[in-house]
């Protein structure tokens, strides 16, 4: 039996709940690591990444980090600016050869790197997992640009997250380093970092040894999968390494590390320069929250099928928590509150103080519809595949139907009208080779503009699987 860690009293009681909720089966395995003043305090796996080889998790075991890859992305980016190899306020067009970003029709949108990088591009919601056992392979990435390289809304508009931006990312950082996006990340960014469990996917086929298999809600290994987005959503990492990686964007890092640059570019990273909503803002690949309980959070998500991780900093505390398992679930999320109020006693008081009201808010109802909405809406969705006829009926009551071409009608679910944009889900068929793999819903993302609602219609697979 393994010896517990030396661990402060508060951090041990932790320690022993995660431990009793992974030997309780709540997850296969779990790895978690936290820093603190430049060192790494705690660093720990629990339970078992692979299940078909008996192994147990270890803070060095390899898992999919899902979104976790944007500010690892973001940090490979932030090498070549510092390099003066391109701007953040770049058109991103300059850097992307005959294939660029379009709005509607084909025009040519000067977007900026920031605003790819920051999700106010004005690329829609997109995320797509091309599974090995399918048989189809990944697109090359000018086509998906080509594809799905659309905007929605005009450039520094408003926030929407965006996986495929971070794909105009990878493709980006390969064309301008004259490398492949995985080469360069492992040569610029993991290896000065020390970050030797890291890689750019880790297929079995690649012989890494350590890396937690994904399984799904029914205890079943899914299948590989790959992306049209890498630099979104391919980083595999092991807690260790995260840590690591924190330790850099902490300013502290350790004497075995590389800088990969200065502070001035770790500072812009971390400012908030698109705004989520009144808590939250975005800047380069990092999620900033101002104020949680007293303190100013920096850090990100990750979530994909069998994939649930969360990579939190406390700059001000010199502080990170990594927390990663290897199935879809909200478990990681309670881990970083568990150790950071263990480690900050304000923090937990700020936490108990506002339980009550984040559940006050979490049953607020949804704002109404404008009425001004009422009424019969017709227009054209642009895909790959050709235009598409779609109709709305807006009822004054605020029932909302759909309709694609000639299909029959359906209720759109789940209406949201919100900071200007009309959302929701409804059944229908946008008939192209894309979503003819699984079966979908449309999920519609509308806005009034004088006499029209424009923006975009997202087909999301049933068994919903968000990358975050």
């Amino acid at each position: 039996m393994n010896r517990p860690p030396v661990l402060p009293e508060r951090l041990l009681k932790v320690r022993e709940t995660l431990r009793e909720a992974v030997e309780g089966g709540f997850v296969p395995s779990l790895a978690v690591a936290v820093v603190r003043a430049g060192e790494i305090l705690w660093e720990e796996g629990f339970g078992v990444a692979d299940r078909s080889r008996n192994l147990p998790a270890s803070a060095h075991t390899m898992y999919s980090v899902a979104s976790i890859s944007k500010p690892i992305t973001a940090t490979g980016l932030m090498v070549l600016v510092d390099r003066g190899m391109l701007g953040l306020d770049d058109v991103a067009n300059e850097y992307l050869g005959d294939t660029k970003l379009t709005l509607p029709g084909g025009k040519v949108e000067p977007v900026t790197l920031r605003q790819i990088a920051n999700h106010t591009s004005g690329l829609p919601l997109h995320y797509q997992f091309f599974y090995e056992n399918e048989g189809r392979p990944v697109p090359d990435r000018e086509e998906s640009i080509r594809r799905y390289g659309v905007l929605v809304t005009p450039p520094g508009a408003c926030y929407q997250y965006a996986n495929f931006g971070y794909g105009v990312l990878d493709h980006m950082i390969a064309r301008i380093s004259g490398q492949s996006y995985a080469q360069f990340m492992k040569e610029e960014v993991f290896e000065p970092l020390g970050m030797s469990r890291s890689s750019i996917h880790a297929r079995e086929s690649d012989g890494l040894g350590d890396v937690a298999v994904r399984y799904g809600p029914d205890g079943d290994p899914i299948a590989y999968y790959g992306f049209d987005h890498d630099g979104a959503s391919a980083v595999y990492a092991s807690a260790h390494d995260l840590a690591r990686f924190a330790l850099f964007h902490l300013k502290t890092p350790r004497k075995d590390q590389r800088v990969l640059f200065g502070e001035s570019l770790l500072d812009a990273m971390q400012v908030s320069t698109a705004t989520i909503n009144a808590q939250l803002g975005y800047g380069v690949g990092w999620r900033m929250e101002e104020n949680r309980h007293g303190y100013r959070l920096v850090g990100h998500t990750g979530g994909m099928p069998g994939v649930r991780t969360k990579l939190t900093l406390v700059p001000e505390e010199q502080i990170a928590v990594v927390a990663l398992t290897n199935v879809s679930c909200e478990f990681p999320f309670r881990v970083v509150e568990e150790v950071l109020s263990a480690l900050l006693p304000d923090y937990e008081r700020g936490r108990s103080e506002t339980l009550s009201s984040d559940t006050e808010k979490a049953s607020e109802s949804s704002p109404c519809l404008e009425t001004s909405l009422t009424g019969v809406w017709e227009g054209f969705l642009n895909t790959p595949g050709g235009d598409r006829k779609v109709s709305l009926w807006i009822h004054p009551e605020g029932e909302i139907q759909a309709q694609v071409e000639s299909q029959e009608k359906s209720g759109v679910n789940e209406v949201e009208w919100e900071n200007g944009f009309l959302r929701g889900w409804f059944r229908g068929d946008i008939r192209t080779e894309d979503t003819a793999r699984i079966p979908y819903h449309l999920h519609l993302r509308l806005r009034r503009e004088g006499e029209r609602l424009s923006g975009n219609l997202s087909a999301i697979s049933r068994i919903r699987s968000d990358e975050t």
